[in-house]
């Protein structure tokens, strides 16, 4: 009995940890500094959570700062946003507000209402918005795995990391259960056609 729950233990830490090793290896090159990120049309900002008041929580206030830095050096040219919008848990709404007071303007902000999670995110921002060049925007324990999906989804997309390279430990458990799911989502589903007219807004 002791040796079945050994090795059940055994696969389950490998089916882990081979993947989340993985795409870290081949998204390394892919994370950049926002002093060396290229110039691209487009920085994609992920949503992490409100906090009380509706205001963004302190992780997504950190994507957003790090947004607005790469607008305002001209490394992006618009900034596409992804994340819930349910009534009571609106992350977009909140993201664009903080972006607005923040100086950038509507025009440079497009949205994606049906984001809901890393990988419908990328694979509509391909499909739907029609971005081929990006900068992924969000914190080091989720950039492996968004920049991975990204670039399976046909996006030239790099990332830079919003709030430092810090990783929080309540997010390690999270990553080592999504990654495996990451791969399974980019070899099992067909990499999005560019669509025939690109949404500037949403």
């Amino acid at each position: 009995m002791r040796k079945s729950l050994a090795l059940g233990f055994a696969l389950l830490l490998v089916a882990a940890v081979v993947p989340t090793t993985y795409i870290e290896l081949t998204t390394r090159r892919h994370v950049v500094s926002p002093e060396a990120a290229p110039a691209v049309p487009w920085g994609i900002v992920f949503g992490a959570g409100l906090a009380p008041g509706g205001e963004p929580s302190p992780i997504l206030a950190e994507r957003l700062e790090a947004a607005m830095l790469l607008w305002r050096t001209g490394r992006v040219e618009r900034l596409l946003l992804t994340g819930n919008t349910d009534p009571y848990h609106d992350e977009i709404r909140s993201m664009r507000r903080y972006l607005t007071k923040g100086g950038v303007p509507e025009r440079a902000i497009s949205v994606d209402l049906e984001g809901l999670s890393t990988f419908d995110s990328c694979w509509r921002a391909r499909g739907v918005f029609g971005v081929q060049r990006a900068i992924l925007v969000t914190q080091a324990f989720h950039l492996p795995r968004a920049v991975f999906l990204a670039r399976a989804a046909g996006i030239d997309a790099v990332g830079v990391r919003a709030g430092g390279g810090r990783w929080r430990a309540p997010y390690v458990w999270r990553e080592l259960l999504a990654r495996p799911l990451a791969l399974v989502d980019a070899w099992v589903h067909p990499r999005p056609p560019l669509p025939a007219a690109t949404p500037l807004a949403g």
